[in-house]
């Protein structure tokens, strides 16, 4: 896995702390446990989790992650359906709407 600057390019000046845990320690360590779980399930979970709280903007942020990791867009259709049961119809319009743009080609 390519090596995780989000933290320190956004926050690294404004909070270095938070940067480096989630550069190092989310990304760095939690992400890398591929003999553990894969990244692309990981990519999955995650979606999941965000569209279940509505974080919409770090949503898109790991579609395209997921995308990368081998999420495909019939996989990001069938968990967003799946969900709108468990999370909430407008969460699972909101998503679609991330998922139509991220999966567009």
């Amino acid at each position: 896995m390519k090596k995780q600057t989000a933290g320190r390019d956004k926050l690294g000046d404004f909070a270095p702390k938070f940067a480096e845990l989630n550069d190092d320690v989310l990304f760095g360590e939690v992400w890398s446990r591929e003999d553990k779980l894969s990244a692309h399930d990981r990519s999955l979970i995650t979606c999941a989790a965000l569209m279940a709280q509505g974080a919409f903007p770090q949503l898109k942020s790991h579609m395209v992650i997921g995308k990368k990791n081998g999420i495909t867009k019939d996989e990001i259709v069938e968990l967003i359906t799946h969900l709108a049961f468990y999370c909430g119809w407008p969460k699972a319009w909101s998503a679609f709407g991330i998922a139509q743009e991220v999966f567009k080609d």
